[in-house]
């Protein structure tokens, strides 16, 4: 019979390291948090020094009265994450398991059975500090979540469900930040001037491509350098040749590689860490929650042979490396592989890439610097003083580029192509000169990742918090993750070819966002209260200040109670204030001016089914009158006039005459704006205004319909991956039939005119999104598998589906964990 029980608090995790220790031990799963705050109440006693009142969650009483059963007779071991979160469940399940403060507690940073082992040798005690730390952030976010929240459910009526309405430490601050920016973009003032680009053939019809260094504020500047250069001599002045050298990148942190996950692979923060979290629990990487950039000695020296065996000495540079942030815990490491040997893992698509990803980043962190050669040539004008810049380089010595190369938040980020043979004094045949308009562009909206970068460069949350926090205000509807077309604008070109100048206006899209977070009305709404009322809770440098006392308490320096003093003495008053019968007024609308016809009010407002204008109060006379507004349209950045044009302008329903002798209405429902037309229904393609729709635009909207349908359709197209492909038209619209499986054709693509190239893109991309349904499989038992329906996420049995508790984690769930709820 085993004489010790191991804790730890996922099953995959205990299941691992099971088979690393002999048969004297066995080895049990907390899942996660056993204890917790109260759901429904404060539970922190603010009378009597913020003592708080744990009670075991409803759904861990079974697993709790296993653990006490199996402890009796054992010695314990508490084996739980090392971080101050694993330290608090550490002492969680040491006070619900009634054990005493000498129990063993073991910590290791990978699951190998080195590591195991080398815990098993040097036990300790929990580190009270650092469960200090952790209750600290816990009660101080209670405080704030508790007793701020109802002051929004009082003040915001916005047709939002009230118990949807939260706030936070950290969530508040990160809808903050969006909003911010939003409101940049918003009043960025876009400014045009003109790039100059040249093109000369040389050395056997290669191509040069130079440019101007600066770009011309108005356009007569650049129409004049375009003519003074007609008849110009093009001389190579000078040839400067500069070597250069590029570094690796450190290791991962967390939110490095949160970043770089969101960059290269295209995850979201969660889905990032959802992964690491079972690479790390199969014994495959370090652990993934970690702010240090730093590898062991052991890992360094693995790292060198590896890299000395795959590409040769030369490419080896073994490097240290140290963060500049005093809070890392640099005892920790960098996320890494646990056997650099292992390029390549067992599991689903999704992990495997991030294994590579973290493999890559790790090995290349200890290769030698690449060698570049950087040349510019500088080409004389002989009618004008500027001077056009060519520049190219050359890779001289791949290094760490042979494996890995960080990506950036930049969008226009060059590649610069070596440059062809050049000689200084060389005379050079331009084939054509171009000045293209360009604009100046606002500050990007934030993905996930360059999210993360910032609240990481504000010093506000911690690698634990980044991506619940981004679930959270997503979830809560503060903030919207999506795509967004772009719009067309018109730029002007000259064009110096022949000696002739030509002017042409030319068009272009701008704008376009993928993945993007956005604000919605509801998010700005309860930001600009907050920050009215609570302006030092949503304070970036406050925000980062107290997590810089949360490192003073897990260092032993401040006790945890006064620093929740110092914070909730203030706060508490501001709370008093906004719940008095004086307090802040409530953030219900934006009153945008007088209506010049009535002389009432006009106010901007949000409402169960989106944006509207109100003329009117409930106070006066006559009953308010109420005009939707498009929806997505942000009422915080409406103005008096833009509210006049659509009151004042046409309605909808829309009536736009008769055609064949039936009418036309344009109007908008629940699935977007559309046309009704002889009792048929036709939607209007994204971005189309239906207040813009002219009856003729109206009537090619219903022909193409019309053709779909009965004229060139069904097509049948190049067989794709062996199976026979068909286009048709349907109850529900255009759609693909491959084989025997169906995809629905975008609005956006016209049916009568894709080729077969795009139908192969299309089903790839149909098959891909099919696949991100599902949440989470598991290869052990095919029947079981947790996937996002209509209503949520939810964990399908064979043909049972079993509801997820609120508040878990679907991304979380073990083959255990569904078991268990499938039994319950």
């Amino acid at each position: 019979m085993s004489k010790n029980l191991v804790i730890v608090e996922s099953p995959a995790k205990a299941k691992t390291i099971e088979g690393y220790l002999g048969s004297d031990f066995i080895v049990k799963s907390s899942y996660g948090h056993i204890r917790d705050l109260p759901d429904k109440e404060l539970g922190v006693n603010v009378e009597n020094e913020f003592e708080p009142t744990y009670q075991v969650s409803a759904d861990k009483v079974k697993v709790v009265n296993e653990l006490k059963k199996l402890a009796k007779d054992k010695e314990v071991w508490l084996a739980t994450d090392d971080d101050r979160e694993g330290e608090a469940i550490s002492w969680h399940l040491k006070e619900a398991l009634g054990l005493d403060n000498q129990t063993k507690r073991i910590v290791f940073r990978e699951i190998t059975k080195n590591a195991i082992n080398k815990a098993i040798l040097s036990p300790r005690v929990i580190d009270f500090d650092l469960v200090n730390a952790q209750q600290a952030r816990r009660i101080l976010d209670r405080l704030v979540g508790f007793q701020l929240s109802p002051v929004l459910w009082k003040k915001i009526r916005a047709g939002a469900d009230r118990k949807n309405l939260s706030a936070g430490r950290v969530q508040s601050v990160t809808v903050r930040i969006v909003v911010e920016r939003e409101r940049e973009i918003e009043q960025f003032d876009s400014k045009s001037s003109f790039k100059v680009v040249a093109n000369f053939l040389v050395d056997n019809n290669k191509i040069l491509t130079a440019e101007l260094s600066k770009n011309f504020e108005f356009e007569n500047e650049a129409q004049k350098f375009l003519e003074d250069c007609k008849e110009a001599l093009y001389t190579i002045n000078s040839l400067e040749v500069k070597p250069s050298s590029k570094s690796p990148s450190a290791p991962f942190t967390t939110s490095t590689l949160q970043q770089e996950a969101g960059r290269k692979l295209g995850f979201s923060v969660l889905q990032t860490m959802t992964l690491a979290q079972r690479l790390y629990e199969s014994g495959k990487i370090t652990y993934m929650r970690t702010d240090s950039i730093s590898l062991s000695q052991e890992a360094i020296e693995n790292a060198k042979s590896q890299i000395i065996n795959a590409y040769g000495e030369n490419f080896s540079k073994p490097r240290v490396f140290k963060t500049k942030d005093k809070a890392a815990q640099e005892a920790h490491e960098a996320i890494r592989p646990t056997d650099f040997s292992t390029k390549n893992v067992d599991g689903e698509r999704n992990e495997k890439r991030l294994y590579e990803l973290i493999w890559k980043r790790s090995i290349a962190s200890q290769m030698a610097d690449a060698i570049i050669e950087r040349t510019i040539a500088k080409i004389g004008i002989s009618t004008r003083p500027e001077e056009l810049t060519a520049t190219g380089e050359v890779i001289k010595f791949e290094g760490f580029l042979k494996v890995y190369l960080e990506s950036t938040d930049d969008e226009d980020e060059d590649n610069k192509d070596m440059l062809p043979p050049l000689i200084k004094g060389q005379l050079l045949n331009l084939t054509e000169m171009k000045a293209t308009e360009r604009f100046s562009r606002p500050p990007a909206r934030y993905t996930e990742a360059s999210l993360v970068k910032k609240l990481e460069e504000l010093g506000i949350g911690r690698p634990s918090t980044y991506a619940p926090t981004i679930s959270t205000v997503i979830k809560r509807e503060y903030v919207v993750k999506e795509d967004r077309e772009g719009q067309k604008r018109n730029f002007k070109e000259y064009l110096l070819k022949n000696g002739q100048l030509t002017h042409t206006v030319g068009s272009e899209t701008f704008g376009s966002e993928k993945a993007k977070l956005f604000p919605t009305n509801l998010g700005i709404i309860v930001n600009d209260y907050l920050v009215e009322n609570f302006g030092d809770v949503l304070n970036y440098k406050f925000t980062a200040k107290v997590e810089s006392e949360f490192d003073d308490v897990a260092e032993g320096k401040v006790p945890w109670q006064t620093m929740i003093k110092n914070f909730y003495d203030d706060f508490n008053v501001k709370i008093l204030e906004a719940t008095g019968s004086e307090g802040a007024k409530a953030a219900n609308s934006y009153e945008l001016g007088v209506d010049p016809e009535t002389g009432k009010k006009v106010f901007a407002k949000i409402g169960k089914f989106g944006p509207y204008l109100q003329i009117g109060e409930a106070t006066d006379d006559d009953k308010p009158t109420f005009v939707s507004i498009k929806k997505g349209t942000l009422i915080s950045n409406m103005n008096f006039d833009e509210a006049l044009s659509i009151l004042k302008g046409p309605k909808l329903p829309l009536e736009l005459g008769l055609h064949e002798g039936s009418p036309i209405v344009v109007n908008e429902g629940r699935y977007g704006p559309y046309i009704l037309y002889n009792g048929k229904y036709t939607n209007l393609e994204k971005g189309e205004d239906p207040l813009l729709i002219t009856k003729e635009r109206a009537i090619e909207i219903i022909e193409t319909k019309k053709a779909g349908v009965e004229g060139e359709l069904p097509r049948e197209m190049a067989e794709f991956e062996g199976l026979p492909v068909v286009i048709n038209k349907g109850r529900f619209g255009p759609y693909i039939k491959h084989g025997t499986t169906y995809y629905n054709i975008p609005k956006t693509e016209d049916p009568l005119t894709i080729d077969n190239a795009k139908v192969a893109q299309m089903i790839i991309e149909a098959k891909q999104a099919a696949a991100n349904k599902i949440i989470r499989e598991y290869p052990e038992n095919d029947k079981v598998k947790v996937l996002n329906g209509r209503y949520g996420p939810y964990i399908q049995m064979g043909k049972r589906n079993v509801k997820i508790p609120k508040g878990t984690i679907p991304e979380e769930l073990t083959l255990e964990d569904c078991l268990k709820l499938g039994e319950a």
